[in-house]
């Protein structure tokens, strides 16, 4: 009896310890929230226990695809290479030329992009924005622009979803499901790169890039997913726009409009490709690019806002931390896309004799917290180091800019997975808590970095705020096997925080290596 009475009380208080741990959940995801985490429950996490990242060997990725088009052209990385199916995500590179269109479409994917060259107008319609773009109808007396309904001849004027004016530097947020279409109007080609993140949990598909153009006869080749093709093989596939795929009569009476109108939308005889050029010039209403005499003051005031905005985020995370947060669904038809990461002044880390970096996250840009990514930008002197250092929450997909770098990477059982030279245009992913050094080489190292989180978290290994750093001398001397005087060395000798000047023992010593490679 007594043995019955001990076990219902030790159920019974099991219950109750099991209560209170769940009563207590919504505090403890509100006290995470109010240090700057986001907490998602049941979140889907395709890149977990994956069997594809065998990482004992990477190297340097280089466009494998070509898609020329009537006003540019579109490389293609390999989707199926393991660095790149590990990570979730594909890469691609635009040049579009002088006058160039990119055909209005959409993906069932998260997009990164940046702009490495030129300016033009980037447009994206969200589902269920008001057109706040409207231009006078004066603008269009004189073209095409009229409407012949029952006999009657009148002119309008266009009303269309926000358009926004890219330039060198920035970053560009492409969100699934929403189309968008580029217009090059430099003087030089407009050439974006872009990380396309199939595992972003909006797509509901698999992890094939399914891109749907809205316009166009886009060619062969141009769509494709690491499942529908083995690694060196073209699968032969006729590709078009999403309108090619309804009967004509059907086209023609959802829009009210002529048999011959519909079977252009269809436009099943364009031989244009997925980059048309514009015969005259775009009428598109659009607020321009401030510059000149009180520019920097505006951009300033710009910079300004923006910490409001992001301490507005930060008080809508406190007041709903006991419930899922809804304020990309609230704000998207004014939230903002684009951000510019090239300007010096914006250096998260700087070095005047090593170089500087400059971080985008969820917290400056919050639309990133959707799409699960961030970026980075960095620009290193001949002979500086990034300090060794591994990405606590994120992969890093490394495309190079301007200039090459020595990059060694060490992976979990101590050995090197990568030791070699970064050029332009060439892309190189580093695994989540693999270990990374870039030094630069003698014309400097530019580089721009996608991380596969919204918020990632980097640790370095060197220097002031190390792990290295904040051990106790006595726990370095026992583990190394090192005196005290040593020890104090390997934390105190580099003051520096992320970029390292070249000291001159390790540019020797650095150099050999090089010479041996």
């Amino acid at each position: 009896m007594a043995n019955r009475i001990s076990g219902a009380a030790l159920f019974l208080s099991c219950l109750g310890f099991l209560l209170l741990i769940h009563s207590c959940s919504g505090q403890i995801d509100g006290q995470i929230a109010d240090l700057g985490w986001s907490v998602r429950r049941h979140q889907r996490h395709p890149l977990r226990f994956r069997s594809e990242c065998r990482l004992e060997n990477l190297h340097v990725l280089e466009p494998s695809r070509r898609i020329e088009a009537e006003a540019g052209y579109t490389e293609l990385w390999d989707e199926n290479e393991e660095a790149l199916t590990c990570a979730g995500s594909a890469f691609t590179r635009h040049v579009i030329r002088r006058n160039g269109l990119f055909l209005p479409s959409y993906s069932n994917s998260a997009e990164l992009m940046y702009v490495v060259q030129g300016r033009g107008l980037y447009g994206v319609t969200m589902p269920g924005c008001q057109e706040t773009y409207q231009s006078d109808e004066s603008q269009f007396r004189g073209r095409q622009g009229t409407s012949e309904r029952e006999g009657v001849k009148r002119f309008f004027g266009d009303r269309h979803q926000k358009v926004r004016e890219i330039r060198e530097g920035d970053i560009v947020a492409q969100i699934p499901g929403t189309a968008f279409w580029i217009h090059n109007k430099g003087q030089s080609d407009l050439v974006l790169i872009s990380i396309i993140y199939t595992s972003n949990e909006q797509n509901q598909l698999d992890q094939n890039i399914r891109k749907f153009f809205l316009a166009g006869n886009p060619q062969e080749g141009s769509q494709g997913g690491r499942r529908h093709r083995t690694r060196g093989s073209q699968q032969e596939t006729k590709y078009g726009n999403v309108f090619q795929g309804f009967d004509d009569e059907l086209l023609q009476e959802t829009f009210d409009v002529e048999s011959d109108l519909a079977r252009k939308v269809k436009g099943e005889d364009d031989r244009r490709g997925h980059i048309v050029e514009v015969r005259e010039e775009l009428q598109i209403v659009h607020p321009m690019i401030e510059e000149g005499e009180g520019w920097e003051e505006r951009e300033r005031e710009r910079e300004r806002e923006r910490e409001r905005e992001m301490e507005r985020g930060s008080s809508r995370r406190r007041g709903s931390s006991s419930q899922r947060q809804n304020g990309a669904e609230e704000t998207l038809c004014t939230m903002r896309l684009r951000e510019n990461i090239d300007n010096p002044e914006r250096a998260d880390y700087y070095n005047p004799r090593a170089g500087r970096i400059t971080t985008l996250n969820s917290f400056s840009l919050p639309i990133l917290s959707f799409l699960q990514l961030s970026a980075e930008k960095g620009v290193l002197y001949k002979d500086a180091v990034v300090a060794p250092s591994y990405y606590m929450n994120s992969h890093a997909l490394i495309y190079v800019l301007r200039g090459n770098a020595r990059v060694q990477i060490a992976g979990d059982n101590g050995q090197s997975v990568f030791d070699g030279k970064l050029q332009e245009n060439q892309v190189l992913v580093v695994p989540q808590n693999f270990v990374v050094i870039k030094k630069a080489g003698s014309e400097g190292f530019e580089w721009v970095a996608f991380r596969t989180s919204d918020n990632a978290m980097k640790n370095n290994l060197a220097g002031r705020l190390s792990v290295i750093r904040g051990l106790p001398e006595d726990v370095l001397v026992n583990s190394y096997g090192i005196s005290r005087d040593d020890a104090r060395k390997l934390k105190y000798n580099r003051e520096e925080l992320t970029v390292f000047s070249p000291s001159s023992r390790s540019a020797r010593g650095l150099r050999r290596d090089d010479a041996a490679h």
